[in-house]
């Protein structure tokens, strides 16, 4: 649950990456980070990264200390290591050889407590409590008589899990997926600048071509004054198995990720969803924002009115002013306000992408009962999420999944429903051009790889008893 970015060949290459990140802050809102290459005076790198949204984190003046015409930059949301400044990307080091090196990584290791342990036994110094910290050490280990391509490449072959890398060193930027692709990234130009970004969504902001995805187990290296792009590949190639989540909820509608136009696959999410389970109802509604696309297949398919029923506040920021307890409901009002017109003595028929933990269902669905709706019929355009995610979406443990411990016949009494029917497997696949290169183990608990155990999302403990493929 990250956002990454990377340009080379441009003039003002650390703004279009303040606004490439602007682009992918969906992505995360934990920190927001920069690092830039400056070729004059032997070459030198500059880094500014903080803690809070983009515009928080960047001002002109922030900008301005970060020269070059090659930059990288990170937007988080912890899934190892907690939320704190010392972990906020991009992480920047001094290597043998000169090399300055910057990383940028969305994605989580499961094998990160092992190789962590080994490089602390011998001699290395972490500073930071991030996975992401294990390929600084790594490379920089495998810069021992090799090239900067070789020691990625060595580094790659000792990590299990999911990766998505952009690297800038000594003015050469490097971009890489994990043999599975378990999260994206593509390939655009602007003029005769390369860059490099989580979603496509980026690129249009920046009005640059996108051209492809970097492949599941591609390593793309792009050098300073060069027009072309050369690409290796990992040496341990593997099923690809991206993840589908992204397309249900994670990803921007308006990108294009895994060959997917994300739109359309909401839109048939909706259009599944309500030939699996139809309703008696007076209107279509969904969730803001996430419930929306999937809303628009379900009316379509239904030939019922949509509506948008529940208003969100887009002004909402992280600095937010938190109710006092006695005000607990305020907080619940500012964020989502209904439309009583279009509620009052309706049959509704809502659309929401996902259930989690079910506490915000639940809120929302007894503001509808208070306000006069006459029926409520629930409808999720994913399958229960019942297994916990180690590749870096940020689903809780299985305890804390609301559908892991709830059949949906109890779960809809639970959560004060006439009716509930999540997508099924089947139906999600249908919603996607190719199925099988799909990682679904939060729906049905087959990992494409061994496990750890995870005693809380920010920590570096394993148990190798939980070890094994699903």
């Amino acid at each position: 649950m990250c956002g990454i970015f990377g340009i080379i060949g441009h003039e003002d290459s650390s703004r279009l990456a303040y606004f490439g990140l602007y682009a992918l802050q969906h992505r995360g809102q934990e920190s927001a980070g920069i690092a830039s290459w400056e070729d004059s005076g032997g070459g030198r790198a500059h880094v500014q990264a903080g803690m809070g949204l983009v515009h928080d984190v960047f001002s002109e003046e922030a900008l301005r200390h970060l020269p070059g015409d090659a930059a990288i930059g990170h937007i988080r949301y912890s899934t190892t290591g907690r939320p704190e400044r010392r972990n906020a990307q991009p992480l920047v080091a001094r290597m043998r050889g000169g090399i300055q090196l910057a990383l940028a990584h969305n994605g989580n290791l499961i094998n990160a407590a092992e190789l962590r342990a080994e490089l602390e036994d011998g001699g290395a110094i972490f500073q930071s409590s991030s996975d992401s910290e294990i390929f600084i050490h790594l490379i920089s280990h495998g810069l021992r008589g090799k090239s900067l391509e070789e020691a990625i490449l060595g580094a790659c072959a000792r990590v299990e899990g999911a990766y998505s890398l952009i690297i800038l060193a000594n003015g050469k930027l490097i971009a890489l997926r994990d043999p599975h692709g378990f999260h994206p990234l593509s390939v655009g130009r602007l003029g005769g600048a390369w860059a490099f970004a989580s979603e496509s969504c980026a690129f249009d902001l920046l009005e640059a071509e996108r051209l492809r995805e970097v492949r599941p187990g591609e390593m793309m290296v792009v050098e300073r004054g060069s027009p072309d792009c050369r690409s290796y590949e990992l040496s341990h190639p593997a099923p690809v198995r991206q993840c589908i989540f992204e397309l249900v909820y994670f990803a921007r509608p308006d990108s294009i990720i895994f060959g997917e136009d994300v739109y359309q696959c909401r839109k048939r999410m909706g259009l599944e969803l309500i030939r699996e389970a139809p309703a008696e109802a007076d209107c279509v509604l969904p969730f803001p924002d996430s419930g929306i696309y999937a809303a628009l297949g379900v009316a379509q398919g239904a030939g019922l009115p949509y509506e948008h029923a529940l208003i969100r506040n887009h002004y909402m920021g992280r600095t937010f002013i938190q109710p006092s307890q006695s005000m607990r409901q305020f907080g619940v009002r500012v964020k989502i306000n209904p439309v009583h017109s279009m509620i009052e003595n309706k049959r509704l028929l809502v659309v929401d992408d996902s259930i989690v933990r079910g506490t915000t269902v639940r809120t929302r669905v007894a503001k509808l009962r208070d306000m006069g709706a006459r029926e409520v019929h629930f409808r999720v355009s994913s399958p229960p999420v019942r297994h916990p995610c180690f590749y870096g979406i940020d689903f809780p443990s299985t305890g804390e999944l609301v559908a892991a411990r709830h059949a949906p016949e109890n779960l809809a009494a639970l959560l004060g429903l006439d009716s509930l029917h999540y997508l099924s497997l089947d139906g999600l696949r249908r919603s996607v051009s190719r199925p099988g290169d799909y990682c679904t183990a939060c729906f049905d608990g087959k990992y494409p790889t061994a496990l750890p155990r995870v005693r809380d999302k920010y920590s570096l403990e394993h148990d190798p008893g939980q070890a094994g493929a699903v």
